[in-house]
């Protein structure tokens, strides 16, 4: 089978610096969060625990909500890495369920644990929702070509190029690991021990599950 695999793109030496100032900045008001809770910390503060000045940090970040929604986004990005090196002709949920099991259990982790400190928060589940939509606009973009379907298949039905069929599809598998991540955090809480993520990572492999085998009232 033909993968979608590519060679790495080397990154210069300013491109590295500003990937390291991003991930410092994150790093702190990650910290921050971990202490003195959400309302607990401001921009200046992240700034002043990341060694940056506060123009650094809003060269990178909007907000200290911003900074923390950015551990979702990165997990997110490493979802889609991973699907991206699946084979072009492996269904799609099928490949989504091998990405989430290949993502590394220390992004893992930090996704939950920032959902966890974060709940009741409406400014960060707003920058939350963002990276989920961000994942699905990618995710979309990334695999259109592979998924193109000729008009009148069936799995399109009469939609042109399977263009309903292919955001149709994305936007459940988004919606589908969103739920996981509630009801994990439900059932668990602030618990993110290996136990507890490992029932995570089945949580958001059976959301997917679903959609493979499809839901039944």
């Amino acid at each position: 089978m033909t993968t979608t695999a590519a060679e790495p793109i080397a990154l210069s030496r300013r491109e590295l610096n500003k990937v390291a100032t991003r991930e410092a900045i994150a790093t702190a008001a990650l910290e921050l969060l971990r202490t003195n809770g959400m309302n607990g910390f401001t921009a200046d503060d992240i700034a002043v625990a990341a060694g940056v000045s506060r123009r650094t940090f809003f060269n990178y970040f909007s907000s200290p909500e911003a900074a923390v929604a950015s551990f979702t986004q990165k997990y997110l990005d490493k979802v889609i890495e991973q699907l991206l090196l699946r084979p072009q002709d492996e269904p799609l949920l099928e490949s989504t369920q091998h990405a989430l099991t290949a993502v590394a259990p220390t992004d893992l982790a930090t996704l939950a644990e920032t959902f966890a400190l974060t709940q009741g928060d409406a400014q960060l589940s707003r920058f939350q929702l963002e990276a989920w939509d961000n994942c699905s606009s990618k995710i979309i973009a990334a695999i259109g070509r592979r998924l193109a379907l000729p008009e009148g298949e069936a799995a399109g039905g009469s939609d042109a190029n399977g263009e309903l069929y292919l955001h149709a599809l994305v936007q459940s598998v988004i919606a589908c690991g969103r739920a996981a991540v509630e009801v994990w955090f439900r059932r668990h809480g602030a618990d993110i021990s290996a136990a507890s993520l490992a029932q995570l990572r089945e949580l958001l492999i059976s959301a997917i599950g679903h959609l493979r085998t499809g839901f039944h009232s």
